[in-house]
Order: structure tokens, then C-alpha cells, then sequence
């Protein structure tokens, strides 16, 4: 299997690492895995959604707005030019 070095990791960032790992029962190594994993896969999903559905799924948990449709008209004379 690859080895990954991550080199000049903020202080904060490893806590915070290593209390996420410790939190799921796992360690620092597994947990960083894990993420990187779900990043992947979420971006490789994300890809293979049209536009539409990426952009319905951001926006989806804000809610729809209903909109009053106006009533058609009759179509007006084109314009004459004489």
C-alpha cells in the first residue's frame, strides 16, 4: 500500500484531527483515510450530476418558492411597416 507524508500541518488542524479520530474510535491515521475518502467520492459523485441537480441539491435544504404565474394574453399584431 502507498504511504502519504503530509508535511507543515498546522498545530490546530492535528488537534483537531486527533480529537475527531478519538471521537469515532479510530486512529489519527484511519481517520485522516476517511476523510480523504469521503472528499473523493463526494467530489466523483458531484461530477456526475448535471448542473441542475448540483445546483437543486445546494439550495434544496433552503426550501422552494412557489411563483404566481400570470395569466396569458393574446398574442398583440405584429407591426406594419408601409
Amino acid at each position: 500500500m502507498t504511504m502519504l507524508t503530509i508535511r507543515n500541518l498546522e498545530p490546530a488542524l492535528k488537534e483537531r484531527l486527533r480529537v475527531q479520530a478519538a471521537r469515532n474510535a479510530r486512529s489519527m491515521e484511519a481517520e485522516a483515510r476517511d476523510i480523504l475518502r469521503q472528499a473523493l467520492v463526494l467530489r466523483e459523485a458531484a461530477a456526475e450530476r448535471s448542473l441542475y441537480e448540483r445546483v437543486r441539491a445546494r439550495f434544496a435544504q433552503l426550501g422552494g418558492v412557489e411563483l404566481e404565474v400570470p395569466a396569458r394574453e393574446a398574442m398583440r399584431a405584429p407591426p406594419r411597416f408601409e
